[in-house]
């Protein structure tokens, strides 16, 4: 069985930072062993500690179990090119994220930032678990907004895969090609001091 890269081989910071920024990356193949109740609280504990502001913790997560009867809700919302890979998910997971301050109800420019937060966290968390945590953009947002009955004062965020690590020759040859992990652009190309001059 063919194993996925050890990124703390593939990937090198260049200013020292802690090795689990460099551990968490978003493979694709799984096994489709199950993650347990404790696994997927642990992910969801660590989630729960994200920084937000005024501490509105705007993220929920809605999720489904593989082999559960809420698994063809969540699995139909993924594009078909996701849903190829996601069989093997052991948990799909949808990030939702409340608009409005709950004090006042106006609205919170920031709670897709702070979902975010949360989503990093979580992924971090598995990361250190040796889990897949595979977050995707490519699903319907608007179907899942009315099959989960997502109230209005929500967004509909992201999708995350959740599972254990799989042999990467079981995915599509596309996918096996894109099977390692992402490098990023050195920091000069993302910072600045002062007015925007990129």
């Amino acid at each position: 069985m063919g194993q996925h890269p050890n990124p703390l081989t593939v990937r090198k910071a260049d200013h020292p930072i802690e090795p689990l920024f460099l551990k968490r990356w978003s493979p694709r193949a799984m096994s489709g062993e199950p993650i347990t109740d404790g696994e997927l609280k642990r992910l969801f504990e660590a989630a729960r500690w994200a920084p937000s502001t005024r501490n509105e913790q705007e993220w929920r997560f809605l999720f489904a179990h593989k082999d559960s009867p809420h698994w063809p809700t969540f699995f139909d919302l993924l594009a078909p090119g996701n849903q190829g890979w996601c069989k093997q998910a052991s948990v799909l997971v949808v990030v939702v994220a409340h608009k409005f301050f709950s004090n006042t109800g106006a609205p919170n420019p920031v709670h897709l930032y702070d979902a975010g937060a949360a989503w990093q966290n979580l992924a971090l968390q598995g990361a250190a678990m040796g889990l897949v945590v595979h977050g995707m953009a490519g699903f319907d947002y608007d179907q899942a907004r009315t099959a989960l009955h997502v109230p209005e004062d929500f967004d509909v965020a992201a999708m995350i895969a959740l599972g254990r690590p799989g042999d990467p020759a079981t995915l599509p040859e596309d996918l096996r090609q894109r099977e390692v992990p992402s490098l990023r652009r050195p920091i000069e190309q993302s910072i600045c001091e002062g007015p925007f001059a990129f």
